[in-house]
């Protein structure tokens, strides 16, 4: 039977379904569709995956672009040898003594708008605040691409805003209007990773969502070496450097989105069967399978008798943020998961933009920090379907806490051992920020999951709003911080429950009844 049959024979069956005229039929969730018939990961979701995932290359432009064009320029004196010492002064001072910028005044924002010595906190203040931008984006597209957006038009609509403020911030006139700028592009630039993730993850199996799951953050560390490449180009010209890294957003908006597919189970607890199923037809035809004739789709809190169509409209009117925070079991999650990841992004982000204290060259650090990255990730894919989530997150936060609390100590004085410390510390915690995405999509059921991962998207920018301004505390401190925030983290996992091999729940009622059947079986 070809894929185009066997799609339009689903369509029929989905419309069926969606009458509630199942009683001929077997119903089954979206999990047992995937494994028993459609494959969990063949080429399709392979396919999907990388076209998804690679949204995380544009976030990470969008994020650490303001490494580099916030950077500060060395300066010097014609008269001698050497740098500008302290910067006492302002800059009238700096100019009145000769001192001089090695590098053109266009080559960052520092430079043309005199940002040093008692202006330099106005660095860490566009810093922060775009990460307050992207806070808010987060709840706000979380929630929107849980209900009518969608995930991929969720993806859509800040792929699109994304390269409209960039290129605007290209065109900054002054400082103030580089700020406002900074925090409309963090409104939308914090919600790529989050949209993309759900949207790549959905439509994978139940046995290979964890090791897809580990595979997302290399693109995003990627991402920050191909920026630090690109910047090293383009060094002469902040403006400049911000539109090379604003058009690739435009490129993936209309060469890339057009071939990825919506979600199945948004379509699911949205009241769309039909369309649910024609996805999950096109995943069985491009995999070489086949859905049988009188499957239909049914949500995980669905009685057999009970008509499918009615429960799912019931869901997607009803499901919201607030359906989280009054059900006690995901409400002590969100509560944990808000509280976990916003130390880890404070640490995470915090020793990405600590490359400025550790006198070293810039371009190099960076890349340095993004390439200890990978083994992380490609460790955990290896070990979280062997020892869980759990166990994994504990043991990298308290790893990336540890090294960072040496470093802070006074028994490291050297910057190339302090480096040394924080290459593992962010080791550790870009391991760890990768099993959160994991960990957190798997707490929660379909029909919130994106409001309660937006929720905790907002913890993770409120951690790395706190960041750079831990970065202002000098060379020693920052560590100390990173090093108590990465222990506190870990200890705090202790109290999540583990989520290897449990599915994805599709409703709250669903989820609770899983939760009852779990702790059944443990008192058993």
């Amino acid at each position: 039977m070809s894929s185009e049959s066997t799609i339009e024979e689903a369509l029929l069956v989905g419309e069926e379904g969606g009458d509630g005229d199942v009683s001929s039929g077997t119903r089954v969730s979206i999990d047992e569709a995937l494994a028993e018939h459609a494959g969990e990961f063949g080429r399709w979701q392979l396919r999907h995956f990388v076209l998804v995932s690679s949204a995380w290359v544009l976030e990470a432009m969008h994020t650490m672009v303001i490494i580099f064009a916030d950077r500060e320029p060395a300066m010097w004196c014609p008269a001698g040898d050497g740098r500008c010492g302290d910067r006492c002064g302002v800059e009238a001072e700096a100019e009145a003594s000769g001192w001089v910028w090695r590098e053109s005044s266009s080559s960052s924002t520092v430079a043309e708008w005199g940002l040093v010595c008692g202006e330099r906190y106005k660095v860490a203040l566009v810093q922060a605040l775009f990460f307050v931008g992207c806070m808010v984006g987060a709840g706000v597209f979380g929630q929107l691409s849980d209900s009518w957006l969608g995930r991929k038009g969720g993806l859509q609509v800040v792929c699109f805003l994304n390269a409209v403020f960039g290129l605007l911030t290209s065109m900054a006139p002054n400082y103030w209007v580089y700020t406002a700028l900074r925090v409309l592009t963090g409104l939308s630039a914090g919600s790529i990773g989050l949209c993309a993730f759900v949207l790549a993850n959905e439509p994978i199996g139940p046995s290979r969502r964890g090791v897809a799951g580990m595979s997302t953050f290399y693109f995003f560390s990627g991402g920050t070496a191909i920026l630090a490449g690109v910047a090293a180009m383009f060094k002469s010209s902040w403006r400049l450097l911000y539109v090379v890294t604003s058009l690739p957003s435009l490129l993936y908006l209309v060469a890339v989105l057009p071939f990825v597919s919506e979600s199945p189970r948004w379509y699911l607890v949205r009241g769309r069967a039909g369309d649910a199923m024609r996805v999950l037809c096109e995943i069985a035809a491009t995999n070489g399978r086949r859905i049988p004739d009188g499957i239909t789709l049914k949500l995980d809190d669905d009685d057999d008798d009970e008509p499918a169509a009615d429960k799912q409209q019931q869901v997607a009117v009803e499901a919201s943020l607030l359906d989280v925070l009054r059900w006690r079991t995901t409400r002590v999650r969100l509560v944990l998961s808000v509280l976990i990841n916003l130390v880890c992004a404070l640490v995470y982000y915090g020793l990405t933009l600590n490359v400025v204290n550790l006198k070293t060259d810039l371009y190099v650090s960076v890349v340095a920090n993004a390439m200890a990255e990978m083994p992380a990730f490609l460790l955990t894919a290896l070990l979280i379907d062997r020892f869980g989530r759990k166990p994994l997150s504990i043991a990298t936060m308290l790893l990336s806490g540890v090294f960072c609390t040496i470093a802070g100590s006074l028994i490291v004085s050297s910057g190339v051992l302090r480096t040394a410390c924080g290459v593992v510390g962010i080791f550790g915690m870009a391991a760890t920020s990768n099993l959160l995405f994991v960990y957190t999509s798997e707490l929660f059921p379909t029909v919130v999951r994106n409001s309660a991962m937006g929720c905790i998207a907002q913890a993770t920018q409120m951690g790395a709003i706190l960041a750079p301004l831990v970065v202002l505390l000098g060379d020693r401190l920052p560590f100390a911080v990173f090093g108590l925030s990465g222990i506190i983290g870990g200890l705090l996992v202790f109290y999540l429950p583990e989520t290897m091999n449990m599915p994805f729940y599709d409703t709250m009622a669903g989820l609770e009844q899983g939760e009852k059947t779990t702790l059944d079986l443990q008192v058993k």
